[in-house]
């Protein structure tokens, strides 16, 4: 397949490992990239030596493009636009604020810009920024959502609609199926994130992984809304989120409850009590571990099968 965002990442399939904290190192970049797709380096969980690190591990491992995902509210961004300018990293998608303080810098320096929102009104934003792409992610995906919850399938069709940039889709995409879904609402490429999560390439604990295998339907929940939207498995520090904002907790009640390092002992250290456990809802579809390349292979063929399927639908219905 040949469209916008093929043409614009230089891929083979339309394919995008999200950007994962804890889960998406150099081994899973390099890896999807390699089978065709494009891979990130989750740069959100790194101190700035670590991310230099990866980026040039992820040079070595692969000869095709891979991007990197930043926070624009990381603490260190200063120190991390460097590496990924110094070492010419081809993409960036940012995420989590304004892409127009840096898209400029990026683009100044060759790189290909995307930005990851959750709304029309931000996707225009991003867009009139400069960017190159937008990723559209409903609030079924497990990293930070939108406030308002616009599933995935209200959010694709109104931004692709919306806007004149190609829109990539993400938030509870881990089939050919879903994928297919989102390129009939208008997205020309997916974001998948929980189902590279259950790779074995990825980053996450083993722990974690596991966890995320045996997590059925309803066995996760977007919280901490007042601090920063994530959806959680639902384990014992999700049960303390769940009682702080039942009985009307604070935002700073909250973020002391979250505290720091949650997030790493949970999915990398793999504490499955008290560690915050980020993940999408399309977890409950996910029964197995397997390498990146296989995952993609079988989202590229469903993919090619079900759209086969749908033009012998329509052909039958003439």
């Amino acid at each position: 397949m040949e469209n916008r965002i093929t043409k614009l990442f230089g891929i083979k399939y339309p394919i995008i490992q999200a950007g994962m904290i804890w889960c998406s190192g150099w081994e899973l970049a390099s890896a999807v990239s390699n089978a065709g797709g494009l891979g990130i380096i989750g740069s959100g969980s790194m101190y700035p030596e670590i991310l230099e690190e990866h980026v040039q591990k992820c040079k070595a491992a692969t000869d095709k493009p891979f991007a990197v995902n930043l926070p624009l509210l990381y603490p260190s961004i200063g120190e991390h636009i460097d590496t990924i300018i110094k070492h010419k990293v081809p993409i960036v998608f940012t995420s989590a604020g304004n892409p127009k303080k840096y898209t400029a810098t990026f683009k100044q320096a060759g790189i290909t810009v995307v930005h990851v929102t959750a709304s029309l009104k931000f996707a225009r934003k991003a867009e009139a920024a400069g960017v190159d792409a937008i990723v559209s992610e409903g609030f079924e995906a497990g990293g930070h959502n939108g406030k308002d919850e616009t599933t995935t399938l209200c959010l694709i069709p109104v931004v692709a609609d919306g806007v004149s940039i190609p829109v990539i889709a993400a938030g509870g995409i881990a089939s050919g199926r879903a994928m297919a879904a989102a390129f009939a609402l208008g997205a020309e490429a997916v974001q998948i994130g929980s189902r590279f999560v259950a790779s074995e390439e990825s980053s996450a604990h083993q722990n974690f992984k596991e966890k995320v295998v045996e997590t059925g339907e309803g066995g996760t929940k977007l919280s901490l809304k007042q601090v920063v939207p994530v959806r959680l498995i639902k384990n014992s520090f999700y049960e303390q989120v769940d009682e702080a904002e039942k009985r009307g907790a604070s935002a700073q009640e909250l973020a002391m409850l979250l505290g720091r390092g949650r997030s790493k002992k949970g999915m990398f250290e793999g504490d499955m009590v008290d560690g915050e456990l980020e993940i999408g809802q399309i977890a409950s579809q996910i029964s197995d571990i397997k390498p990146a390349a296989t995952i993609l292979e079988e989202i590229w063929s469903e993919f090619q099968d079900t759209c086969g399927r749908m033009a012998a639908l329509q052909l039958g219905a003439e």
